[in-house]
């Protein structure tokens, strides 16, 4: 969890309110060894390059528990959206690398099991919230070369064995794809939430499009807990929303400056007293590279505007 003292408090004051509250089965495009002829063989196999997402999940295990999270119209809305994420692709990506606003480490790093487990970063919600299940399997070989990427980078990497799939990448993928059938890890961010670094994390990831590996952003364009709950139109919402949505869908050039200099957009503090759940749109802006970003979703959340970004 990211325990900021700007937003700590708020946050779990929130949940109380919301909550009361196989390697045999892993494709053989990630089961080589890492970096082998036969490994980027296999993972090139898609016939287009893969679009890059960043998106909204959601609050705690919504959709999977019943939860007093505003609006239902807007809810079955981005459940819809994330339904249908699937469709947007030009084919079925051979693994899936989620980077997660509910992940910060020192260094970025990721996931190595070959069957991640669930992690219910959440607390005070009823007990189903932590049965959800989603299986899908771990990929170590893209693990490996996620690593070797950023290395080449000039980052330096580390691995985390038993880490499992937190509420940032098994509530979306679970509605994208219920199969659990596309071998995913995680990548977290970087401690300190640095733009700059993200997006140049993001740029060296980039390779992985042309390898049928589909990079998600998981967090929030608008994420301030007290506001959240405080009813009506959530400050800043809307002004820092259209901020946003302009700085997407600039030039490559303008929307780096812009994401790099986030913090003096218009309600930037308001909407992101701590910026966690959106540093995954930088990593996925880098990732873009030439590619134009567009909205490809703008709904409600609890009285905040809320979008989805699509590149490529």
């Amino acid at each position: 969890m990211n325990d900021d003292p700007r937003n700590a408090l708020t946050r779990r004051d929130a949940l109380a309110v919301m909550g009361g509250a196989a390697l045999a089965a892993v494709p053989s495009c990630v089961r080589h060894p890492a970096g082998s002829p036969s490994e980027h063989r296999a993972m090139t196999h898609a016939s287009q390059r893969m679009p890059v997402v960043y998106l909204p999940h959601g609050g705690g295990p919504w959709p999977f528990v019943d939860l007093p999270m505003g609006d239902p119209a807007d809810l079955r809305a981005l459940a819809t959206y994330l339904r249908g994420l699937a469709s947007a692709l030009p084919v079925k990506p051979t693994a899936i690398l989620s980077v997660s606003a509910h992940w910060e480490e020192a260094v970025p790093t990721v996931m190595t099991a070959e069957h991640p487990p669930m992690f219910y970063d959440y607390y005070g919600f009823p007990p189903e919230s932590y049965q959800i299940t989603w299986a899908a399997p771990g990929s170590p070989a893209l693990a490996a070369r996620v690593q070797t990427l950023l290395r080449g980078a000039g980052f330096e990497t580390a691995t985390a064995p038993t880490r499992g799939f937190d509420h940032g990448t098994f509530v979306p993928l679970k509605l994208t794809y219920p199969a659990a059938d596309i071998p995913t890890i995680q990548l977290s961010l970087k401690r300190g939430l640095d733009p700059a670094e993200h997006l140049a994390m993001g740029r060296a990831l980039a390779p992985l499009r042309d390898e049928g590996i589909f990079i998600v952003g998981s967090g929030m364009s608008y994420h301030n807990m007290r506001a959240f709950f405080a009813g009506g139109p959530a400050a800043g919402s809307a002004e820092f929303d259209a901020w946003l949505t302009d700085a997407v869908t600039a030039s490559p050039e303008e929307r780096a400056r812009r994401l790099t200099a986030w913090s003096s957009a218009p309600s930037a503090r308001t909407a992101h007293p701590r910026e966690e759940h959106l540093l995954p749109l930088m990593v996925i802006a880098g990732a873009a590279g030439t590619d134009a970003g567009r909205a490809a979703y703008q709904g409600g959340l609890m009285g905040a505007r809320i979008s989805a970004y699509h590149f490529g």
